[in-house]
C-alpha cells in the first residue's frame, strides 16, 4: 500500500474519531491489503491524534468469536485518554459510532512490558499486572455496519473497534480466586441478556493478555506501567439503544455500570 494512501487512511480515521462521526465504506485504494499494514496504519492514527495511549483491548480471543469478526486470530487496538472510566459511567448514545457494550476484565499494569527477543512468559505477565477489574468495554466503530462495511484489516486499522472502558474497583487476592470460573450476567435495564465466564471465553484473563504483550513486543511497541487491557468479552456483543442502562454483575467480584443516554 502506497506510503501516501496510508497516511491519507490514518488522517481520515483519526478524524472520524475525533469528530465522533463513521462513514459507510471505504475506498478500495485505502482499504489496508493485510493486517500488518493495518496494525501500521493504527499507529500512524495515534500519532495523528496526539492522545494518551491509556491501554488496549483485545477481541476473537477464541475461535467461536474469531468466526464472528472475520479473523483467524486474536485482533487488537489502542484506548485512547478520553476512553478511560470508572464506574458508574454515561455515553450520549448519539455521540457513539455502532456501539456495543461488552463484559470483559480490565488488567492494569504495575510494570513495563517493553519489546524484547524473548517471548514472555504467562508467569511474567501476571506479574506484571497490578489489579484486576471487573469492567465493560463500550467498543465503536468508524464504519457503519451496512453493504458496504469494509473488510477486517479496515476495522485494525481503525482499532479494531476500540473505544471506551468503564471499570469497577480492583478484584482483592485476584491471583488467588477462581477468576476463570466465576459467572457473569449482563443486564440492561433491569433484565439479565448475556452470561458467561472467562473459563468459557478466554481460558483466563492473562491468556489474551500474554498473547497481546508478545504481539506489541514482535512488533517493537510494547506497553507501558498503568495501563489498562480489556481482555475479551466473556459475554458476547449485542446493540444498545439509547436509554439502555448496562450492569455486568462478577457477582463477589463486584458489579460496573455504563448508561446510554
Amino acid at each position: 500500500m502506497d506510503p501516501n494512501k496510508q497516511r491519507e487512511l490514518a488522517r481520515l480515521l483519526a478524524d472520524l474519531r475525533r469528530d465522533s462521526r463513521q462513514q459507510s465504506g471505504l475506498d478500495p485504494a485505502l482499504t489496508p491489503p493485510d493486517p500488518a499494514t493495518a496494525y501500521r496504519i493504527a499507529g500512524m492514527v495515534e500519532r495523528e491524534l496526539g492522545w494518551e495511549v491509556v491501554g488496549w483491548k483485545i477481541a476473537a480471543a477464541k475461535p467461536e468469536m474469531q468466526r464472528q469478526l472475520r479473523t483467524d486470530a486474536p485482533i487488537y487496538g489502542r484506548v485512547y485518554a478520553p476512553g478511560l472510566w470508572p464506574s458508574p459511567a454515561e455515553f450520549v448514545h448519539a455521540r457513539q459510532c455502532s456501539p456495543i457494550p461488552e463484559v470483559e476484565y480490565e488488567a492494569r499494569l504495575g510494570a513495563d512490558l517493553p519489546p524484547r527477543d524473548a517471548p514472555y512468559t504467562i508467569e511474567e505477565v501476571t506479574d506484571a499486572v497490578a489489579s484486576l477489574h471487573p469492567g465493560i468495554e463500550f467498543a465503536e466503530c468508524r464504519f457503519i455496519h451496512d453493504d458496504r462495511f469494509p473488510p477486517l484489516p479496515a476495522i485494525l486499522a481503525d482499532g479494531a473497534g476500540g473505544g471506551s472502558i468503564v471499570y469497577g474497583p480492583a478484584i482483592d487476592d485476584w491471583r488467588n480466586r477462581d477468576i476463570a470460573g466465576q459467572e457473569v450476567v449482563l443486564y440492561r435495564n433491569g433484565e439479565p441478556v448475556r452470561k458467561g465466564s472467562a473459563a468459557e471465553a478466554l481460558d483466563h484473563p492473562m491468556v489474551p493478555l500474554t498473547w497481546l504483550a508478545n504481539e506489541l513486543s514482535r512488533t517493537g511497541v510494547g506497553m507501558k506501567a498503568g495501563q489498562m487491557v480489556s481482555t475479551g468479552t466473556l459475554t458476547g456483543m449485542l446493540r444498545p439503544k439509547a436509554g439502555d442502562v448496562f450492569v455486568a454483575d462478577f457477582g463477589p467480584f463486584g458489579t460496573v455500570t455504563g448508561a446510554y443516554v
